[in-house]
């Protein structure tokens, strides 16, 4: 299972897979490039620490998707890369239908909630303002729905009377780094897959 990595920002959880494969934790998975839509990213550093080729790709005019000759640019590039898979840690665009359409069934997204709740942006927020008890984070099939793609896995977090939401973002973050590279592993061993949906009877 070679994977392509994009992302927008920081990027803690393309640390998180990275050092899980360096440390042997992804089985037959590997990492083979790390894209970005941002020049500003620091997560564009970690492919030079990591051995693995980075590269910033032109997103177009939109801020929040990829236009159609954009979402070919990211396509052609994760396919040159030899990457059967595409991974996003914290990509912050809405990835339409050609795209999708390129990797069927082969794009993941991690989301800081027990999906379906609290979808959209700032999710670990909307948690906290909603006096959850328990709340969590999420590995998923990306699909057009935006955050309705068939769970993988997830991961809960217990808010406890002395949380604050600073702290409570501390700790669903500690989550997402343990859960992504998990799935990716568990995925490429072939030992994972959506469960089906039931109807209580």
């Amino acid at each position: 299972m070679k994977f392509a990595i994009l992302g927008s920002g920081r990027g803690s959880n393309a640390e998180a897979i990275l050092r899980a494969w360096r440390a042997g934790g992804l089985g037959p998975a590997a990492p083979v490039a790390l894209f970005s839509d941002n020049a500003d990213a620091p997560i564009l550093r970690l492919g030079e620490s990591f051995g693995v080729p980075s590269a910033l790709i032109d997103p177009g005019p939109f801020r929040t998707k990829l236009d159609p000759a954009a979402e070919e640019r990211f396509a052609t590039a994760v396919r040159s890369a030899g990457a059967d898979w595409v991974v996003l840690a914290g990509f912050m665009r809405v990835l339409k239908r050609g795209f999708l359409e390129a990797f069927p069934d082969r794009i993941i997204n991690l989301h800081p909630s027990l999906l379906p709740a609290f979808k959209g942006l700032h999710a670990i927020r909307q948690a906290w303002d909603a006096g959850v008890r328990v709340t969590g984070c999420t590995v998923h099939l990306v699909s057009r729905e935006v955050d309705g793609g068939a769970i993988l896995d997830q991961a809960a977090v217990r808010v406890e009377d002395n949380d604050s939401l600073e702290s409570l973002e501390v700790k669903v973050h500690a989550a997402e780094h343990a859960l992504l590279p998990s799935v990716i592993g568990r995925l490429a061993e072939g030992r994972l897959r959506p469960l089906e949906r039931r109807t209580a009877r």
